[in-house]
């Protein structure tokens, strides 16, 4: 005879860890959502200077607070980008504890390189007021379209190849705990090697950032965070055992027997 011990929650039971669990779900979703509320402005307001870097350093008339917003709207995703990871930690951890590490390092360090690319550009900005001033020549120019295609390469290794990275390692805790419906993770674990692949294709000079064979590997990664952090925000987690303990401890189990 086989015995089982089964441990069940009365219905309607709620405590402190069912509380602490939807807050934790609410502010990770919520914070997945302000990376796509703040990087894609970023990105429009961004855009037009890196485009023509020469032509902004050489302009006298160019406004400057577009790419300062840009620039801030950029710290506001990176922030939240670590944000995200930190917020998770403390429930992924209970399904793999190294995977979870992992999934707050890469985190970091995508938002390190998007502050980095911050830096390179706003000394493109720097860069341009001092030529405003003094006249922009040759050299200043060369200056200016070197700190564009810094910025375009932190793009490259941040929001793109890291977001792939991310989206293996997220994916894979979420798929295996069952913390939300697996189609959601599954879209992560998918485009996260395609978006990985397509952005060493762009490295060893397959294709560029802004050909459409690049740019059809990025809406399975937008779709897939865009969903999770709608999912955490509307629904929370599921049940699932990686929660389980979290909330037997909140309130008194009934612990039953089956032979």
């Amino acid at each position: 005879m086989t015995t089982t011990v089964r441990t069940t929650r009365t219905s309607g039971t709620r405590g402190p860890s069912t509380d602490k669990l939807r807050r934790t779900a609410f502010i990770a979703g919520g914070l997945y959502v302000l990376t796509f509320a703040a990087s894609i402005p970023a990105l429009l307001l961004i855009t037009p200077v890196l485009d023509d870097p020469a032509g902004y350093i050489m302009s006298s008339g160019a406004d400057d607070m577009r790419a300062l917003w840009g620039s801030f709207l950029d710290v506001v995703n990176a922030l939240a980008c670590v944000g995200t990871a930190v917020a998770l930690f403390s429930v992924l951890k209970r399904q793999n504890e190294g995977v979870a590490l992992a999934f707050v390092t890469s985190r970091v360090l995508e938002a390190a390189i998007i502050i980095g690319g911050v830096v390179s550009f706003l000394s493109l900005v720097t860069l341009r007021q001092a030529g405003s001033a003094a006249g922009a020549d040759a050299a200043m120019t060369t200056t200016g379209q070197s700190l564009a295609a810094m910025r375009e390469w932190t793009q490259l290794f941040g929001p793109n190849l890291l977001a792939g990275v991310n989206g293996l390692l997220l994916g894979y805790l979420l798929y295996r705990s069952g913390l939300v419906p697996r189609i959601i993770p599954m879209i992560g674990l998918i485009g996260g090697p395609l978006l990985i692949a397509s952005t060493v294709a762009v490295l060893f000079g397959f294709h560029s950032m802004g050909s459409a064979s690049f740019l059809l590997t990025m809406p399975p990664i937008f779709v897939w965070e865009l969903s999770l952090g709608v999912w955490l925000v509307v629904k929370g987690f599921r049940p699932s055992p990686v929660t389980a303990g979290m909330v037997a401890g909140s309130a008194p189990a009934y612990r039953g027997v089956d032979a």
